[in-house]
């Protein structure tokens, strides 16, 4: 969509398959170390069944799922990933959602880190219908979708965030506190992806 000379590209908003994959991130992470190529890796998936797939559509979705996040972190974040605490997946997993996904990026920045700095943690599925209204200005495929679609992109955001441990059951936003291993690998970015973590940088500014 334009607005005046601006171009806005268009949300990819196919991120229901699952939620945040940290475990089939950990089976997948090997495999690619060894392939080096995704689609290799996602044809040893879906002929093994390694993601326990119940049926081969689903099999062949979450497997594609998978494999594009994975593909938008480093080698040297693979590797970390693979390694790495469960807290540590945690982040990294989320950071691999907020880069495959501009939607999730932008809400993890303006609203989820925007609302912890300045201290009203509470987060609600209203904060999240008043963030799509607004973006739905510059991106009318947002009000291209049903709205039981939008329900199921909204909930499967809520359950990624709480699975990376940045929401409480009760829908109060936590403090990202990553390993300095993963902000030393949030770093390389320009500006940091650390921006998508609900945290203040020490020495930096909170924006």
């Amino acid at each position: 969509m334009t607005n005046g000379n601006v171009t806005f590209e268009r949300y990819a908003l196919s991120f229901t398959s699952g939620a945040l994959l940290s475990r089939e991130a950990g089976i997948a992470a090997p495999l690619y170390l060894r392939e080096r190529d995704w689609a290799r890796v996602r044809d040893r998936i879906r002929e093994n069944n390694l993601l326990q797939s119940r049926t081969t559509s689903s099999g062949f979705r979450l497997s594609r799922e998978i494999a594009q996040r994975l593909a938008v972190l480093t080698d040297s974040e693979i590797e970390l990933l693979i390694e790495a605490t469960a807290t540590e997946r945690g982040h990294l997993m989320w950071i691999a959602a907020c880069r495959r996904y501009a939607l999730i990026g932008d809400f993890a920045e303006e609203v989820v880190r925007e609302r912890f700095i300045l201290l009203t943690p509470a987060l609600s599925y209203d904060n999240f219908d008043s963030f799509v209204r607004g973006k739905a200005l510059w991106h009318s495929e947002l009000n291209e979708l049903k709205d039981s679609t939008m329900q199921k992109i909204r909930s499967t955001l809520f359950k990624m965030l709480t699975e990376a441990g940045l929401l409480s059951e009760r829908g109060d936003i936590l403090q990202a506190v990553p390993s300095a291993r993963v902000i030393d690998a949030l770093n390389v970015s320009s500006p940091s992806d650390v921006r998508f973590l609900p945290m203040i940088v020490p020495g930096r500014s909170a924006r």
